[in-house]
């Protein structure tokens, strides 16, 4: 007996979103397929498990072809074997890239070596994100940063052009490549409340007003390293501190503009000179490599867990910073003022990014 049948032929590569999540998440074919019953496909669909598991194994063989793709995006865009949209491919190479904030806030300003990796299995634990998962997004930081360190130009350009990332992605692969240069510490128990997002709002601001390329576009590395050459001026800020004169019109200026404008004006008055001590001293000791690395911690101890102590909100210390900054520039006898600014503007910023009521 004939039997007639509709056949329709295409190479257009199906991919489930659902299942590249549960793929990228590290979950095996049987986790997997659990999960998705587990949703409630199999009374949405009428598939029988048996389906539902060819379906999932499927998907899980496409995924692992992709990789290698995947690995370096444009390749991906490029390729024929594998047939998707571009809507498809973005989504793709966007979601491979993308991380987990407990994973990255582990890792953030560690090495990216094999020591690193082998630590992974902790990280696992301790995130509860599983190991599999934990092994692609560091692999994918490494990938990264291995392919722009020594290249030329903005940072989150060449991210973006040889990854193939969002804006905001590629802005994020650049804090992470920038603390991984520069091994700042991230991890001590004092700056676990601090967010991945309020460290990477600060490397932009080092990146863009520390670095070499923040002064000279045409240098090699220019926005990885900081300017060796500006770290090494910042020792002359510490005639503000030094010089009992100007610490004393320093403080006298500052307190004049802030009388009945901050909740802390006492306190403030008070602690003027140890508050104006630890941010000069700060810059001045930046010309070390171990108080590069320190930066964040010192800014915690040095300066907002003593303005915390006395009740200081973040408009108070916004007001401080502001009128910390400014009044120096009238000092006629200080004469470093476009080094204080590029020094304090950055300060600032980072410190009331950090600065959480």
């Amino acid at each position: 007996m004939a039997v007639e049948l509709d056949v329709f032929v295409g190479n257009t590569t199906l991919i489930d979103k659902d299942v590249y999540r549960l793929w990228l998440d590290g979950y095996s074919v049987s986790d997997a397929v659990a999960m998705r019953i587990e949703s409630g496909i199999l009374e949405q669909t009428g598939a029988s498990p048996d389906v539902l598991e060819s379906d999932t194994m499927d998907h899980y063989r496409t995924f692992q072809m992709l990789e290698r793709l995947l690995h370096s995006p444009p390749k991906l865009i490029n390729q024929l074997l594998f047939q998707t949209p571009p809507s498809m491919q973005s989504m793709l190479i966007e979601k491979y890239y993308t991380f987990d904030e407990p994973f990255v806030r582990e890792v953030l300003g560690k090495k990216l070596s094999k020591g690193t990796k082998k630590d992974l299995d902790d990280v696992s634990a301790k995130t509860a994100i599983t190991l599999k998962s934990c092994r692609r997004q560091f692999d994918n930081f490494k990938r990264v940063f291995k392919l722009v360190e020594e290249m030329k130009g903005p940072l989150v350009e060449n991210i973006q052009q040889n990854f193939l990332l969002s804006d905001q992605l590629a802005g994020d692969y650049a804090a992470v490549v920038f603390f991984a240069n520069n091994r700042f510490e991230t991890g001590k128990k004092k700056l676990q409340n601090l967010t991945f997002a309020d460290f990477a709002h600060c490397a932009e601001q080092l990146i863009h007003n520390w670095t070499l390329g923040a002064v000279d576009s045409n240098v090699d590395d220019m926005d990885v390293d900081l300017d060796r050459e500006f770290l090494q001026d910042l020792k002359d800020l510490k005639v503000l501190i030094s010089d009992k004169d100007l610490l004393d019109q320093h403080k006298s200026l500052v307190c004049t503009v802030l009388r009945g404008k901050v909740s802390v004006f006492n306190e403030m008055e008070a602690n003027f000179k140890n508050l104006s001590r630890a941010l000069v001293n700060i810059a001045a000791k930046l010309i070390h490599t171990k108080d590069v690395r320190d930066f964040f911690i010192d800014l915690v101890e040095k300066f907002i867990e003593p303005c915390k102590s006395d009740r200081w909100s973040s408009n108070d210390v916004s007001l401080f910073l502001t009128q910390y900054t400014n009044a120096a520039r009238a000092l006629d006898a200080f004469k470093h003022q476009a080094l204080w600014d590029r020094y304090m503007g950055t300060t600032k910023s980072c410190i009331m990014r950090m600065y959480h009521d």
